[in-house]
């Protein structure tokens, strides 16, 4: 689920920097990716924890260091790309 959850977020957030570039409102799209972005985030803390409950121990140890740094380095890209479409001035 978490992977569902994130490639929708990187969708939304290409949404957003294309719209933005447009001249369209964005935040939708941006509340939209950045939502799914902690949805993401909550997934894979709940795929974790189902691990620890049916103790499945190579799981944890083969996937969750790994993807921390990754969710990691993710949620700031996010975070930053979101971002961009708040700086840009209004042409209005």
């Amino acid at each position: 689920m978490w992977l569902l959850f994130g490639i929708s977020a990187i969708v939304m957030a290409i949404m957003n920097i294309v719209w933005t570039m447009r001249g369209r409102d964005a935040k939708w799209l941006r509340f939209a990716s950045l939502s799914l972005t902690a949805l993401t985030l909550c997934a894979f803390y709940n795929q974790g924890a189902a691990w620890v409950i049916s103790k499945d121990w190579s799981a944890l140890e083969d996937v969750v260091p790994s993807m921390s740094k990754a969710l990691w380095i993710m949620t700031v890209a996010s975070i930053s790309i979101n971002s961009i479409s708040l700086f840009k001035k209004n042409e209005k």
